[in-house]
C-alpha cells in the first residue's frame, strides 16, 4: 500500500468553489503528504467525477501527493487513483476492498471503536473519524465527537486515523494529542482567503 500523507484535502465542489484552485495552491506547500479526496455532490454524474478525478490525479504525480476517490470507485479505477474511502451509505468496506484490490489505499467512516474495528477487519488501511467538531460542510451528520471520540478509536486500531469535521489548524494539537494521524479539511482550504497559507498553517501543526 502506498504511503499515507498527513493532510487530506476533500474536494469542494459546491457552486462558487474552485477545488482546483485550491489543490494547486495546497500541492506546492504540503506535497507528497497531501492526500486529495475527490468527493462530489450526489447530483454530479460519473462523467463530471471522472473528469475531476483525472485532473486532480494529474496535478499531484509531480508533487508525489495521492488521489483517491469517494463513494464511486469505478472512478478511482478508471483514472488510476491510489484508492478510494466509502461512507457509511456505500459499498461494505469488505465489498470495496475486492473491488480495489489489495494493494490500494482504502479508506472507511468511523465514529467508535466495534465499528472501526470491524472496518479494518474488514480490509480499511486508514479511517475517517468523526464529525470531530460541529460542520456546515456536508449536512445530516450525527453528533460531534470531540478529540476523546477520536482517542477511543485511535486506540481500539492499529491503521492511520484521519479526523474529520469542523478541523482548523487551531484544533489539529489536540486531534494529534488524542491519536490521530492526520486530518482531513473541506472549508478550512476551499474556504480560506489565501489556501497556500492555510496550508502551511495546517502542515506547521501535523508535523512539529
Amino acid at each position: 500500500m502506498p504511503s499515507l500523507g498527513r493532510l487530506h484535502l476533500i474536494t469542494d465542489t459546491r457552486p462558487g468553489r474552485d477545488p482546483l484552485a485550491v489543490l494547486r495552491a495546497a500541492l506546492p506547500v504540503a506535497g507528497a503528504e497531501l492526500v486529495v479526496q475527490v468527493r462530489v455532490t450526489d447530483d454530479a454524474t460519473d462523467r463530471e467525477a471522472y473528469e475531476l478525478a483525472c485532473r486532480v490525479v494529474e496535478a499531484c504525480r509531480p508533487y508525489g501527493a495521492s488521489c483517491l476517490v469517494n463513494d464511486r470507485l469505478h472512478v478511482a479505477l478508471a483514472v488510476g487513483a491510489a484508492g478510494g474511502h466509502v461512507g457509511a451509505d456505500d459499498l461494505p468496506v469488505s465489498a470495496a476492498r475486492r473491488v480495489l484490490g489489495p494493494q490500494a489505499v482504502l479508506g472507511a467512516t468511523a465514529r467508535e471503536p466495534a465499528g472501526a474495528r470491524a472496518a479494518v477487519d474488514a480490509g480499511a488501511s486508514y479511517l475517517g473519524v468523526g464529525p470531530c467538531h460541529a460542520t456546515t460542510t456536508k449536512p445530516g451528520l450525527p453528533d460531534p465527537i470531540g478529540p476523546e471520540g477520536v482517542r477511543a478509536v485511535a486506540e481500539a486500531v492499529r491503521v492511520p486515523v484521519i479526523a474529520i469535521g469542523g478541523v482548523t489548524a487551531a484544533s489539529v494539537p489536540a486531534l494529534r494529542a488524542a491519536g490521530a494521524y492526520g486530518v482531513a479539511v473541506v472549508g478550512a482550504l476551499s474556504a480560506a482567503a489565501d489556501p497556500a497559507y492555510a496550508t502551511a498553517e495546517l502542515m506547521r501543526e501535523l508535523t512539529c
